[in-house]
């Protein structure tokens, strides 16, 4: 029997429109970030990953990769690596107590791996075909971690309505531009959200995890579909920006801290420069230096 493509929506997506916009949610249309990550995946990463006795490094951490530097946004696997291969071993109270952060490397493989799929199910098919019992083992370790995240998202993440301007904006795109969310999120937290507030009706379509990386959500929606220039990807973490000019097309940030100001812009001026084909070239540019600018370089214990 033939395996479901889970991007297929994507792929099969007609446009209605000459336009197209491109919608990340967490921390861009939802101010859910900082609760999804502290609340949701950092204490359970501390639970499964064995990080008891260091865990106010890891929340730094934890932090650092999640929310204050350019890997913001990213993949939940790809944050966890992170923090535990690279930000934690580094960290001045982890190596004053003399902890031994925990080693992964099947995992991190896995991560690392350009044809992984990094979701829930990525990681079981993984685990159902990996040879080495040690691997198997392993690699559950993580899984049971992301569901556990994803359980209590759906218990925390609750009546958190979308920014202001979030709605306005949304109803001023409808009649001339196709809308997607475009997410590293699971489709199930997104659709729950996106309903529970109303404006799923604006939507074509909601990409998350499952479907493969932000980069691959643009080039399935848009590729040999629409004009580069009639593509616009919304978002607030430089993953978005990657995934944007990766597939050649425009880029509108929502500044981390300055979301509200960023929508209402968006609403009152860059909406109707992209649709005139007046937002390329300088507009975009100072757009993408504030964004730029917002972004630290190294963690806050080497600054």
């Amino acid at each position: 029997m033939t395996a479901t493509d889970p991007a297929r929506s994507l792929k099969d997506l007609h446009p209605q429109h000459a336009f197209f916009i491109g919608i990340d949610s967490d921390g861009c249309a939802f101010d859910t970030m900082g609760l999804k990550q502290r609340e949701c995946f950092c204490p359970w990463m501390i639970a499964y990953f064995g990080l008891q006795q260091v865990a106010q490094a890891a929340r730094e951490c934890h932090d650092v990769a999640a929310l204050f530097s350019r890997t913001r946004g990213a993949n939940r696997h790809k944050t966890a690596k992170r923090v535990i291969a690279e930000l934690l071993p580094a960290h001045p109270r982890v190596r004053r107590s003399g902890f031994r952060v925990p080693e992964f490397p099947h995992y991190f493989q896995w991560v690392d791996d350009p044809n992984s799929l990094l979701s829930n199910a990525g990681l079981q098919q993984a685990i159902d075909n990996a040879v080495d019992p040690t691997a198997r083992r392993e690699l559950q370790t993580p899984l049971q971690w992301s569901r556990r995240a994803d359980w209590a998202i759906g218990e925390m993440v609750k009546g958190m309505p979308p920014f202001p301007f979030v709605h306005e904006s949304l109803e001023k795109i409808a009649s001339k531009a196709d809308v997607a969310v475009i997410s590293s999120a699971s489709v199930e937290a997104l659709g729950r959200e996106w309903s529970e507030h109303g404006i799923a009706k604006y939507v074509t379509a909601i990409a998350g995890q499952e479907m493969g990386n932000k980069t691959e959500h643009l080039e399935y929606a848009t590729e040999r579909k629409y004009e580069r220039s009639h593509v616009l990807m919304m978002g607030d973490a430089p993953g978005d920006l990657d995934a944007a000019r990766a597939n050649g097309v425009l880029f509108y940030p929502i500044l981390p801290g300055h979301e509200v100001a960023s929508w209402k812009r968006f609403h009152d001026e860059a909406f109707d420069k992209f649709i005139n084909d007046e937002y390329a070239g300088d507009y975009q540019a100072e757009r993408i230096a504030e964004f730029d600018r917002i972004f630290s370089e190294s963690p806050m214990w080497q600054e």
